[in-house]
């Protein structure tokens, strides 16, 4: 899908057709909306298929007039059986006419955007632009990051009441969340370096601002991330081991069950053999072998309460 925005009276409106100053959004593009862009784009070509595959990682390129970013931006996809949240390249591509942007999905960050709820957005300014993308990507890392810590500590909750499985599944989940966004951070924070040597972002002073304020951001997502990670990692090491304290728990009393009932099990096994044995006769000897049982049994329990194997 290809949709053309301009700013017009403050704000972003869809027009028909590319004009200078405009910004183009691209998602998932088919076959014919490819060869729609090397047509009328051919200056760009060389880029339109890297932000398509989800593995590429963050940096920025500049061959003269051109600049090229690829950000790492954060993605609910809300599959129930997978990590809620994932990370996905988009690719800005820009000159001094034209600004495009490139996702394999629709994602929140073009939508925010794309619904003028985006200050001082100006499509024509491009670098001012790229600025508020990169400041929208690391805002909403750190709004993920809040709601992922909400999560993470409700399932913390729920597993002191009961230990199920499933909420250990679900912390790995989030783990695995927090490996794919220190990555992407991590890699975002490079292609912030490489932009800053360039010095394209800083031509005037409010731009300038702005870029502290997305480098601050940035780093303030990477220290969350790494704090909730190692949280998480603490977390699922301290459950792993009550599971296994309560499984050697619950061994240790059946073994304990199973010697105090043996007791008796090898005293009748005696009486039960085919052989003359002294008593046979009595017509109280199973009141006899019965409480010689049960004495044996409650001795071998007191003993074992008495070293606090109970």
């Amino acid at each position: 899908m290809i949709t053309i925005f301009k700013t017009a009276n403050r704000r972003l409106e869809e027009i028909q057709k590319p004009e200078p100053g405009c910004w183009v959004n691209v998602v998932d593009p088919s076959d014919e909306e490819l060869a729609w862009l090397i047509q009328e784009f051919p200056w760009a070509e060389e880029y339109h298929l890297d932000p398509l595959d989800i593995d590429e990682k963050a940096r920025a390129e500049r061959d003269e007039d051109v600049l090229f970013t690829l950000i790492k931006i954060p993605h609910f996809q809300g599959k129930k059986d997978e990590a809620p949240f994932v990370t996905i390249p988009m690719g800005v591509i820009q000159n001094n006419d034209y600004f495009i942007t490139i996702t394999k999905e629709d994602n929140v960050i073009v939508n925010e955007f794309e619904n003028n709820r985006v200050k001082n957005l100006q499509t024509q300014k491009h670098y001012r632009f790229l600025l508020l993308i990169l400041l929208k990507t690391a805002t909403k890392f750190l709004a993920h990051l809040r709601e992922i810590n909400k999560t993470v500590d409700q399932i913390e909750d729920d597993l002191q009441l009961s230990m199920r499985n499933q909420d250990i599944f679900d912390l790995l989940k989030y783990q695995k969340v927090l490996i794919y966004y220190t990555t992407a951070l991590k890699s975002n924070e490079l292609m912030m370096a490489r932009l800053n040597r360039l010095q394209l972002l800083r031509t005037y002073e409010e731009d300038e601002e702005l870029f502290q304020d997305v480098v601050t951001e940035f780093q303030q997502a990477i220290e969350m991330t790494n704090i909730a990670n190692n949280i998480l990692l603490q977390m699922t090491s301290a459950y792993a081991s009550i599971i296994n304290n309560n499984m050697n728990k619950i061994i240790k009393t059946l073994t304990l069950i199973t010697i105090v009932l043996y007791v008796p099990t090898l005293i009748s096994s005696f009486f039960g053999m085919n052989v003359i044995i002294p008593g046979q006769t009595s017509s109280s000897a199973f009141a006899w072998i019965l409480g010689i049982s049960l004495t044996l049994s409650a001795t071998i329990l007191f003993i074992f309460m008495r070293r606090r194997w109970f």
